[in-house]
């Protein structure tokens, strides 16, 4: 008997599936009460506030504009938290997605502290990201390290797996201010030219 291969269904593709479901106003859908969205971070959260955008590029070079992505950080003092309450202050993840028009992301938390791993080696702050987008039958891991932490950086044990230290720039944030306000841009590219590291955990 011959082998027949499957075709892929909605679990096993982003395509539009993850739009309708989880970013429902970028799909044009109404919005649900109680969302888990881009503001991660309530004004009254302590911390240093900072707002991260950006951009998904694929190999082309081409605007990736309905791309989705998840974020999972520590909280200022560097302790994750896992309970997820839309009344805290602060919740350690956060959902956005590129916009159809500009292609650009945006995220608003607070900038993450030093985590230990498990041996008690201390981590620079760090946020971790996981992307979805057409073409990605598996989501993509990476992180977003920040450039104003440069001695941290030289000494974080993830970054220093990545044997080509030029490659370890495509995964730090560029300080920048948006309305006179603290934050960073974070592009990432799938492939091609400046294609940022991803992880395989």
């Amino acid at each position: 008997m011959p082998v027949q291969l499957l075709p892929e269904t909605p679990s096993q593709t982003a395509g539009p599936y993850v739009h309708i479901g989880l970013a429902l106003a970028a799909a044009g859908n109404p919005t649900r009460e109680q969302e888990i969205w881009n503001q991660m971070a309530k004004p009254e959260a302590p911390g240093e506030h900072i707002t991260l955008v950006g951009h998904v590029y694929d190999g082309n070079g081409h605007l990736v504009r309905d791309s989705f992505l998840e974020f999972w950080q520590a909280n200022h003092e560097g302790v994750y938290d896992e309970e997820y309450n839309l009344d805290k202050p602060f919740n350690c993840f956060g959902r956005t997605a590129t916009t159809f028009d500009a292609g650009e992301w945006t995220i608003h938390t607070i900038k993450p502290g030093v985590v230990k791993t498990a041996a008690g080696l201390p981590q620079a702050p760090h946020i971790n990201v996981s992307l979805f987008a057409r073409g990605i039958n598996i989501h993509l891991q990476t992180r977003i390290y920040f450039e104003d932490e440069a001695e941290a950086n030289a000494k974080d044990p993830v970054l220093n797996l990545i044997e080509n230290v030029e490659r370890r720039q495509t995964l730090v944030a560029k300080r920048c201010e948006i309305d006179g306000k603290p934050a960073y841009r974070f592009d990432i590219r799938i492939q091609g030219e400046g294609e940022t590291v991803f992880f395989d955990f």
